[in-house]
């Protein structure tokens, strides 16, 4: 990881998710990624470091991972993004599983930007790139930046995400992990949607 990426790590909601927060430590511009819960305490996080934040990106559309995305996006008047493929759950609670984990009925509004594999999200001199992983979800994605990679539920540490949801698919996963995630270099760093944090080397050999 390049001293450039500022990292903190929320773990938010009743599923224990990994929300982070990822900044460029020279403009001080952030991104949002998954925030499943506790809008306040990213809010107070931001404020407090003196950041701007100028993105908020979900890597797919289930409840944990979404819920507080309309209260930060009001807050800090910044797109919501997701992929294309996962954006008409955002409005299902079925398919977001809200109801299952915990939420009521969430409905969050639009997304503003609908992702595709290969995009890029600028944040100061920082640019993610979407990697589009589905498996997990339709549309799930991992974001990659500086020899880091933010997994969603795509790949956890000693792991995978469950592909018994709405629009999961097993073999989708395992084509996405093996034929995309595994080509990165092994000491790619990646910080999961839920646990502790791997490396790409790690979960190769343990495959």
């Amino acid at each position: 990881m390049q001293e450039r990426l500022y990292l903190r790590r929320f773990v938010v909601g009743p599923f224990d998710t990994n929300c982070y927060l990822a900044a460029d430590s020279t403009s001080l511009e952030a991104l949002i990624i998954d925030p499943g819960g506790d809008p306040d305490a990213v809010a107070e996080a931001v404020r407090s470091e003196g950041l701007t934040v100028r993105a908020i990106v979900a890597t797919h559309a289930h409840a944990d991972h979404t819920a507080a995305c309309d209260a930060l996006r009001r807050q800090f008047g910044c797109p919501v993004m997701i992929h294309e493929l996962d954006a008409p759950f955002l409005t299902d609670p079925e398919a977001n599983l809200s109801v299952w984990a915990g939420h009521g009925n969430l409905t969050i509004p639009k997304a503003d930007r609908l992702l595709g594999d290969g995009d890029e999200i600028n944040i100061g001199q920082l640019v993610f790139r979407v990697m589009h992983t589905p498996g997990h979800t339709p549309g799930g994605i991992c974001l990659l930046v500086d020899g880091v990679l933010f997994s969603g539920d795509t790949l956890f540490a000693g792991s995978i995400g469950r592909t018994d949801f709405p629009g999961g698919s097993y073999e989708r996963l395992i084509e996405s992990i093996q034929g995309r995630l595994f080509a990165l270099p092994d000491d790619t760093v990646v910080y999961p949607g839920h646990g502790p944090k791997t490396t790409i080397g790690r979960e190769r050999q343990g495959a």
